[in-house]
């Protein structure tokens, strides 16, 4: 399929940028990039949003002609996450959800108990929520918080058993826990991790390999080659675990 770009000036009208591959338009925003990286990042997110990443020097011209490379690559990953998208329920947190954890799922079964604590439990293959009164919007906070108090459980465990790999790393880094649309985790300059607690509804080597990622940063700051020669040194099978942590991202990115 051919790829037209749309003039940048009719773009910068609009507030975006776009393009065509074949009769599709398909529409991305512009980030800046670290100070110091030349590379142009494009990311296609499970929410169908496509981000670029582009050093301030950039012209719109050279982003436009990075993303026009990408063409092919961008469309089929946008018709992959559309087809997962299709497929997917809205949750409404009553009992007989299926709901998700270190990669298996669990049957949702809500309880209305107004003299009792309310809170989750995993118990016998299902999650069970205790509440007061029947609430949707209850269930779903208490699933929240109970997500993110196992995330800084789970994810702590997961970088010790980490660390033994990274042996660049000299002290054991900080940990965030920060839901996020379309990441599942950061490294900041200093050092620090920030992972979103729905990681904690994917397989051990999905988070294993999210965190050795964030980890590797901290001796390479961007994607070159240097990164993904680390990355192989710590996790020979990478790249399989990305397909299949990404296979699962528009299911486990669905709220909580």
């Amino acid at each position: 399929m051919n790829v037209t770009i749309t003039p940048p000036d009719q773009l910068q009208a609009e507030g975006g940028f776009s393009f065509k591959y074949g009769d599709e338009a398909i529409f991305f925003d512009r980030t800046p990039r670290t100070e110091g990286i030349s590379r142009i990042l494009i990311k296609v997110h499970p929410d169908c949003r496509v981000r670029v990443s582009a050093p301030v020097h950039a012209t719109d011209d050279e982003v436009l002609a990075a993303v026009k490379k990408r063409g092919r690559w961008i469309y089929l990953q946008l018709k992959e996450f559309k087809a997962q998208l299709a497929h997917i329920t809205p949750r409404q947190y009553i009992s007989g959800e299926s709901h998700y954890y270190l990669g298996k799922q669990y049957l949702l079964k809500v309880i209305e108990a107004p003299n009792e604590t309310q809170g989750v439990k995993l118990l016998r293959g299902k999650l069970e929520v205790s509440v007061r009164k029947k609430s949707s919007s209850k269930v779903k906070a208490l699933l929240e918080d109970w997500y993110k108090a196992k995330s800084k459980e789970v994810f702590a465990r997961r970088l010790d058993a980490m660390l033994d790999q990274a042996l660049w790393v000299d002290e054991r880094p900080p940990i965030r826990i920060l839901t996020m649309q379309t990441q599942w985790g950061s490294c900041s300059p200093n050092g620090r991790l920030t992972l979103n607690p729905q990681l904690v509804k994917s397989p051990r080597e999905c988070i294993d390999y999210v965190i050795l990622h964030e980890l590797c940063h901290i001796a390479e700051h961007n994607h070159g080659e240097g990164f993904y020669r680390l990355m192989k040194q710590v996790m020979p099978n990478w790249e399989v675990v990305k397909v299949r942590l990404d296979g699962m991202a528009a299911t486990l990115l669905n709220g909580f």
